[in-house]
């Protein structure tokens, strides 16, 4: 079965096109700058190389016509006609707690999506606007919805519950629901593949690094703490979002600076983290340049972005009795050696020990960088929540 793998964003659809027989891809790429006069389509040819399309002003049913119009080009494509998808699987962020798994798309499930768009106002109406598109221009063939929460809801009320009036949980649904569990689910399931090892028996700690991070501490299978909470802005310190940091200061800033909840949801979101601690950039490969070049504040800022990530995998080591493996994922996961390095040598206590010169010529492969000796065993290996996606999406649908 071919699957379409969509990942609709506010401003972008990213897509996979997948044969089950084998999941291999066929195609991949993505519209960017939806809504604005210099849209386009960037993809991977079949050569292996890339190559882009001006699109101009396009919704995103545009963005995705123009997908689809893509692959059944009969230059460019590798399928004949829309009738060769036999289905379509979306990434939602969102599910609250109504969803605990994947599951086909109705209009019960797209009535659940919209109850979400208040605890995720940025995300959940623009995966909406993918299976609404989906709809219209290809009617009837089925579509499932993958939450990127739905991997944590087997997380104990004692972890996602947070110690506020419990009227705003009952009422509100204010609790840790935890993101990136598509990936998190993905690479804690790989790593014991790659280890040999049963993951009933295996307590893991995934660490999904990129502009946007998080933490999963996963016992036997499943989830049990995470870092993120009740939007993907609590936790690690990332790119532009604050990560953990005293409510109070928040409402001391508001009171002072007479600020708005949306002015003040700007700066935890979009001047935070890196960026706004180096007033440089939020991407590490320019805020690592700068280090070497002996910039002080891109210093500071690598350095308390690492001190988070050392204290998440400290206190989750704890909270699990222990831990077997570390796996590091995500675009700063998978590539940033020095990291890498400089996280997990305080870590030596609990018996973590890397093969530093492996680790420092290793980048974005499936690799074993702890030393024979490590207690702990550190692999990378990097996350394919679009494989995820299609997997779920044909295991529901073979079953229809």
């Amino acid at each position: 079965m071919k699957i379409l793998v969509l990942n609709s964003g506010s401003s972008s659809v990213k897509y996979k096109l997948f044969d089950t027989d084998g999941e291999k891809v066929l195609a991949e790429g993505g519209v960017e700058k939806i809504g604005l006069d210099d849209g386009f389509i960037k993809y991977r040819k079949a050569d292996g190389s890339k190559a882009m399309i001006k699109l101009g002003n396009v919704d995103h049913q545009g963005a995705i016509k123009a997908v689809l119009n893509l692959l059944t080009d009969p230059m460019e494509g590798c399928i004949k006609n829309y009738d060769e998808i036999g289905a379509v699987g979306h990434r939602v962020v969102h599910g609250a707690e109504k969803f605990t798994k994947s599951v086909i798309i109705n209009d019960e499930v797209k009535q659940m999506i919209r109850e979400c768009y208040g605890i995720a106002p940025l995300h959940n109406p623009a995966n909406m606007t993918g299976i609404e598109a989906i709809d219209n221009l290809m009617p009837g063939v089925p579509q499932v919805g993958v939450f990127d929460t739905a991997f944590h809801q087997t997380m104990p009320a004692k972890a996602f519950l947070y110690p506020l009036p419990y009227k705003y949980y009952t009422e509100d649904g204010v609790r840790r629901y935890g993101f990136h569990g598509t990936s998190h689910r993905y690479v804690a399931g790989r790593v014991c593949e790659i280890l040999g090892v049963d993951p009933e028996k295996t307590r893991v700690i995934t660490c999904h690094i990129g502009n946007g991070g998080s933490i999963t501490a996963v016992n036997c299978g499943k989830s049990i703490d995470t870092s993120m909470g009740l939007t993907p802005v609590e936790g690690l310190m990332m790119g532009t979002r604050v990560g953990d940091v005293d409510p109070g200061a928040l409402t001391y800033l508001m009171t002072k600076h007479n600020l708005s909840a949306a002015e003040i949801q700007k700066i935890i979101n979009k001047e935070s983290g890196v960026a706004g601690i180096s007033e440089l950039s939020s991407d590490m490969r320019e805020i690592e340049a700068a280090v070497k070049a002996g910039h002080e504040r891109a210093t500071l800022a690598l350095d308390m972005y690492k001190l988070r990530i050392i204290k998440y995998i400290g206190a989750y080591a704890a909270e699990m009795g222990g831990v077997d493996v570390i796996v590091w994922t995500g675009g700063v996961g998978e590539n940033q050696a020095d990291v890498r390095e400089d996280v997990c040598a305080p870590l030596a206590f609990m018996g973590v020990e890397i093969d530093k010169e492996l680790n420092a010529k290793t980048r974005g492969e499936e690799i074993i960088i702890s030393t024979p000796q490590s207690k702990v065993k550190v692999v990378i290996v990097p996350t394919d929540e679009e494989l995820m996606i299609a997997r779920d999406t044909f295991a529901l649908v073979s079953a229809l």
